[in-house]
C-alpha cells in the first residue's frame, strides 16, 4: 500500500481543495426553500464543473477523470456541510445500468438530467417474499403487444418517494430457474398503477418505501437488456450497489473516546478509567486501522489503475457492526440521558442515538452481513459456494 499522493494526484487534491473552499462558501450563503433545493443546486454546481461524475465520460457530462481523482474529490467534499444523498442511488446504481444497456435516446434523455440533480432516480429490487434472494423475485410482468404489464409489490426502495424514475427488476418466465426469468425496465414512479407508501422507521425517518404495481403498463421500448437476461444486467447494479453503500462514518472509536473523558462508569470515576471500556475501546481502535488500511487497499488499487475486488466487502461488514457496537455501548454509557435523542439536548447532537436506530438497516442495505460473509469466503478465501438445491428447478415449482 502507497500512503502518500503521487505528484499528479497531490495537484489534483489541491485544485478539488480550492475549488470547494471557494464554492461551498458561496453554496452556503445563498437561503434555499429546504434541502432538497440546496442539495440540487450543489448537485448542479459541482455538474457545471466536471465534479458531480469525475470518471464518467466527457461527452455524458462527467469529468472523465480517474477513480482514484473522484476518490480525492469525496475525500476534500467530505470535510464541508455539503452531504446530500438523494443522488447516490441514481448516480451510483440507476444510472450506470442505464447507461450499460439502453439505447442512445434514452441515455441522451436520462444522464444528464439525473448528473445535474434535477431527476432523481430509485432501485427497485427487493420483495417481501425475497429478502437478500434478488432473483427470487415475484413480481410479474406479462408481454401485451408492445407493452409489458406489471404486478407486484417491492420492500424498502430507498428514497422512492422523492424519486422520479427507478429501474426494475420483475419476473418474465416462470418456467426457468429463477435466475433466468428476470427482466430489468425502467420506468416513471408516477405512472398510473404505481402507488408508493414510506415506512414510518424506529430513527423517525421515512426513507424507505413499499412500492405497489396495479397493471402497470411498461413499453418495451424500456426495457434494459434482453428479456429473460435481467440477472445478467442486476448483477452491473449490484456491483455498483456494493461500491455505493460502502463503510460507514460517524460515531466511531474518537467520538466515544471523547464521551469517556466525560461520563461516569459504574465505579463511579470516569468511563475512560473502566478496564472493560477501555478494552472495548481498544479492540474498536484496532477494527478502525484495519478498515482503514483496507480502504487505504482499495485507494491504493485505484491509483495504480486497478480495478478493487470483492474484498471490499469486508468495509461495510465491519463499518456496520462497529457502528451499532459504538452506538448501543455509549447510550448505556449515558445512563437514563442516553433515551434522549434531540441534537439540542443529547451529548455530540446526539451521535450515539442515531447510530443505535440507524445501524441495523446499514447491515441490510447493499447486502446483509450474511450475504457479504458469502461473498468474501468464496471469491476471496476460496471456500466452497453454499449448497442450492433450488439451482435447477423451474421457478413456479418453488415454495412459496
Amino acid at each position: 500500500m502507497d500512503f502518500n499522493d503521487t505528484p499528479d494526484e497531490a495537484a489534483y487534491r489541491a485544485r478539488a481543495r480550492d475549488w470547494l473552499a471557494a464554492n461551498v462558501a458561496e453554496h452556503k450563503a445563498i437561503a434555499y426553500a429546504d434541502d432538497m433545493a440546496a442539495a440540487r443546486a450543489w448537485q448542479a454546481r459541482k455538474a457545471a464543473a466536471g465534479y458531480a461524475q469525475i470518471t464518467w465520460p466527457k461527452e455524458w457530462g462527467g469529468g472523465g477523470g480517474t477513480p482514484i481523482q473522484s476518490v480525492i474529490f469525496g475525500q476534500e467534499e467530505a470535510k464541508h456541510p455539503v452531504q446530500y444523498g438523494y443522488f447516490t442511488i441514481g448516480l451510483g446504481m440507476c444510472i450506470p445500468t442505464v447507461m450499460a444497456f439502453a439505447d442512445d435516446a434514452t441515455k441522451q434523455r436520462f444522464v444528464g438530467p439525473a448528473l445535474r440533480g434535477e431527476e432523481i432516480w430509485s432501485q427497485l429490487f427487493s420483495e417481501p417474499a425475497g429478502g437478500s434472494d434478488v432473483a427470487a423475485i415475484r413480481t410479474r410482468a406479462v408481454r401485451d403487444g408492445d407493452d409489458w404489464v406489471v404486478n407486484g409489490q417491492k420492500v424498502w426502495t430507498s428514497g422512492a418517494h422523492y424519486s422520479d424514475f427507478g429501474i426494475v427488476l420483475v419476473r418474465t418466465n416462470p418456467d426457468v430457474p429463477k435466475h433466468k426469468g428476470l427482466t430489468m425496465f425502467w420506468l416513471d414512479l408516477r405512472a398510473p398503477g404505481v402507488e408508493i407508501r414510506p415506512i414510518h422507521q424506529m430513527s423517525g425517518g421515512s426513507n424507505f418505501n413499499e412500492v405497489y404495481f396495479t397493471d402497470v403498463r411498461i413499453p418495451d421500448a424500456q426495457r434494459l437488456g434482453a428479456v429473460d437476461a435481467g440477472w445478467k444486467v442486476a448483477l452491473v447494479t449490484l456491483m455498483n450497489e456494493r461500491l455505493a453503500v460502502g463503510g460507514g462514518g460517524g460515531a466511531g472509536p474518537k467520538e466515544i473516546l471523547k464521551l469517556a473523558r466525560e461520563v461516569d462508569g459504574a465505579d463511579g470515576g470516569k468511563l475512560l478509567h473502566d478496564p472493560a471500556f477501555r478494552q472495548k475501546l481498544a479492540d474498536w481502535w484496532v477494527q478502525a486501522e484495519g478498515l482503514r488500511n483496507t480502504r487505504m487497499r482499495t485507494i491504493t488499487a485505484l491509483s495504480r489503475g486497478q480495478t478493487p475486488g470483492p474484498e471490499s466487502s469486508i468495509g461495510k461488514i465491519i463499518a456496520a457492526n462497529q457502528l451499532q457496537d459504538i452506538g448501543n455501548s455509549a447510550v448505556e454509557a449515558e445512563d437514563q440521558y442516553g433515551i434522549i435523542a434531540d441534537p439540542a439536548l443529547a451529548p455530540l447532537r446526539g451521535l450515539f442515538q442515531s447510530a443505535t436506530l440507524n445501524a441495523p438497516g446499514l447491515r441490510i442495505a447493499g447486502g446483509t452481513d450474511e450475504i457479504l460473509k458469502n461473498i468474501i469466503a468464496e471469491r476471496v478465501l476460496g471456500l466452497p459456494g453454499e449448497i442450492r438445491t433450488d439451482k435447477d428447478a423451474a421457478f413456479r415449482d418453488l415454495p412459496a
